[in-house]
């Protein structure tokens, strides 16, 4: 089976500096992969690579079979879904308008385009699989956070990805709210069982149950790479973050703290 994402040893230098130095990252279909690192690790550069929209310096990149360079990068983007919470309207779309979006692939309703009434009523199901049918003509300015980061999930999904990507998805979010998207990240594992995910945090307390892989990044290298729980261990984030952090696994979810001891240098 063709890897949904093939990461092959690859290196991204700016002014002369490594950013990313030799990685490696293959995804199948249906996983859920976590990409953990402290501030500076290259998990932003890392995260280009696989929207297709960043070159490696060496290395390469393929994307359902596409290589990066070879193949149309608008077709390979078809097939990638992106979340970020930093996404600027310029006017006030409605929460429908604003998942509609996802079908042109533009910011705001693209000039002289119409959704269909199967668009229509792709969007709205897709609202109501992130729990905001109630939400559903309420505009952007007046959603919380929380609320945009679930319209935002829906947006991505409805032009059907086969991957999606999720930058910091839950960044200024309080408790129950960030409790709610992760509840509805877990969904998408029973409503979209094919499609395979990469979540880019921090904070260990930010993954969803339905992590199944992690990848941990440092100063632009893998620390460790694998199944989650193998991955996602106290040596290996204390390893990842230069600091003694006490991992924990309890009901499918993590916790770091701090452990007691001097620092690592």
């Amino acid at each position: 089976m063709t890897p949904v994402l093939e990461i092959s040893d690859v290196t991204f230098r700016r002014d002369g500096k490594h950013i990313i130095d030799g990685i490696s990252l293959t995804v199948q279909s249906g996983e859920h992969w976590a990409l953990l690192g402290p501030n500076g690790a290259g998990k932003s550069t890392l995260l280009g690579f696989c929207a297709a929209v960043t070159f490696p310096t060496t290395g390469t990149v393929r994307v359902l079979g596409g290589q990066m360079g070879r193949t149309d990068l608008a077709v390979l983007r078809r097939s990638i879904g992106h979340v970020n919470p930093r996404h600027r309207l310029q006017y006030p779309l409605t929460v429908r308008e604003v998942v509609l979006t996802g079908i042109t692939a533009t910011i705001d309703t693209a000039a002289r385009w119409t959704p269909s009434p199967e668009q229509v009523a792709r969007a709205q199901e897709l609202i109501d699989t992130v729990g905001l049918s109630a939400r559903a003509d309420a505009t952007w300015p007046t959603l919380s956070q929380g609320e945009r980061g679930r319209t935002l999930i829906a947006r991505a999904l409805i032009s059907d990805p086969q991957l999606l990507l999720l930058d910091e998805p839950t960044t200024g979010l309080d408790v129950a709210a960030r409790e709610q998207l992760l509840e509805t990240l877990d969904t998408l594992d029973d409503s979209h069982p094919d499609m395979a995910s990469i979540l880019v945090t921090h904070h260990l307390e930010e993954l969803p149950t339905s992590t199944t892989h992690a990848l941990l990044i440092a100063h632009g290298r893998t620390v460790a790479s694998g199944p989650a729980q193998d991955t996602v261990t106290t040596d290996h984030v204390t390893t990842a973050f230069a600091h003694p952090v006490e991992v924990g696994f309890h009901d499918g979810r993590w916790t770091a703290r701090a452990k007691a001891g001097p620092r690592i240098r």
